[in-house]
Parts: C-alpha cells; sequence; structure tokens
C-alpha cells in the first residue's frame, strides 16, 4: 500500500482559491442581477410615475393573460402571441390595395426610417402597423407595435431593442411617418400604461389623423403596456 502525503500548506491555498472562485462567481451574479432590476425599479420610480394608468373595461380574453415578466414560455416576438385569439373587426377601410409597408422616424431616439410592415407578425424583423387600423394620413388612428428590451441593450437599427426607450419620450415630440412616398408629422400628445389585456389600444376615433405606438413596460418584461398617443400636423 502506498500513502501520497502532501504539506498543509497546499490545502490552505486550494481553499483560499476556492473561496476567491466563489467570491468572483458569486460577485458577477450579484452584478448580472443588478443590470437587470436597477434599470426596471429605475423605471418604476423616475417614470411610471408620472404615466397615468388608465383601467378599461375592455378586457375580456382578447390578450395573453401570461403576458408577466416570468413567462419564459411564449414567444412575444411574435405578435399574434400577444394574444389568445382574433381580435374583433375594427370597421376600418380595407388595406389589402395599399402599400403593405411605410417607415418611421424618432429623432428624439435616433430611430430613423425604420420599416413597419402592415399586418406583419414578426417583431423581430421589423414594426408591425396592426391590420384594420387606419394607414397614415387617414381618418382614424393606426396602431403599431415594437419590440422592446432592458434599455442598456437600447440599438436603434435592432427591431429586438428598438423601443427599449419608449417611454423617454414626451408631450411635444415628434414623429414623422412616410407612407406611400408622403411625409407625415405627428405630435406626442398623451402617453399612458395600460394592463395587457386592455383593448382600447386598438380603439379608432375618427374626429382626427392619429397615431397609437405601443410596447411593453417597464422595458425588459411583459407587465404592462406603454401607449404613445400622437396626432399629426401639417408639416
Amino acid at each position: 500500500m502506498s500513502y501520497v502525503y502532501l504539506k498543509k500548506s497546499s490545502f490552505k491555498k486550494t481553499k483560499t482559491k476556492r473561496k476567491k472562485t466563489a467570491l468572483v462567481l458569486f460577485s458577477l451574479g450579484s452584478l448580472l442581477l443588478l443590470s437587470a432590476v436597477v434599470p426596471i425599479l429605475s423605471f418604476s420610480f423616475r417614470y411610471s410615475t408620472q404615466l397615468s394608468p388608465v383601467v378599461s373595461p375592455l378586457s375580456n380574453a382578447f390578450y395573453n393573460q401570461d403576458s408577466i415578466l416570468a413567462d419564459t414560455d411564449t414567444d412575444y416576438t411574435h405578435l399574434s402571441n400577444w394574444f389568445v385569439e382574433k381580435t374583433p373587426d375594427l370597421n376600418t377601410t380595407s388595406i389589402s390595395s395599399n402599400p403593405q409597408s411605410y417607415s418611421i422616424s424618432i429623432p428624439k431616439l435616433n430611430i430613423k426610417d425604420a420599416s413597419v410592415v402592415v399586418g406583419g407578425e414578426d417583431l423581430k424583423k421589423s414594426l408591425v402597423h396592426y391590420p384594420n387600423t387606419a394607414l397614415p394620413g387617414q381618418l382614424g388612428s393606426g396602431v403599431i407595435f415594437g419590440h422592446s428590451v432592458l434599455p442598456q441593450f437600447f440599438n436603434p437599427k435592432s427591431y429586438l431593442t428598438i423601443f427599449s426607450t419608449l417611454y423617454k419620450l414626451k408631450q411635444g415630440d415628434e414623429i414623422f411617418v412616410n407612407y406611400d412616398n408622403v411625409d407625415y408629422k405627428y405630435i406626442v400628445d398623451d402617453m399612458y400604461e395600460v394592463v395587457p389585456s386592455d383593448l382600447t389600444v386598438l380603439e379608432q376615433r375618427f374626429d382626427g389623423r392619429f397615431l397609437t405606438v405601443i410596447t411593453c413596460s417597464p422595458p425588459g418584461t411583459y407587465l404592462r403596456r406603454l401607449v404613445i398617443k400622437a396626432k399629426i400636423v401639417d408639416i
């Protein structure tokens, strides 16, 4: 039988290394957790309190009721997953014979000529204009959906992150749309949050030409919907 003898000091060195490794891993894990939590808390305290929550009786079963922070099974880059069944017909003019895409620019957020697909599905590839809502220049309210993630990952050229700083808009900020080679200018008129089941975001009003821009809120979660309302002005 053979024996291996180790100096006592080697055990101490090994134990010290393990402690250092554990400390480093713990520190990295804490930093990653803070990088996700701090922006959400900052938004909640700094911005969310400025947004008027709107409660609507039109909730029912149209929006996905599982749209929460902990829901990791649903792919919300597909717009159809924001709903559990088809939404009602909004009785607006058919868009089948009109151009099926256009561009939007929001100078304050460095968003320039972002593609908006009418009736689109994949929010990784473009913004989506919800079907049967008013097209740019028409009476009514066009509704645009876009994806968002934690604000620190914002990239105005990536459709996965494009609306991550949408909450920074304020009343009076400008939104520009080019549809069918015609330029339209909108001014932000109102901002508020709704629960994911609120269908009023799709409602049409025909006393003017409006634009509704929607993303998830706080950025990086699916807890609520941030709604930006803008009204067309002459340019």
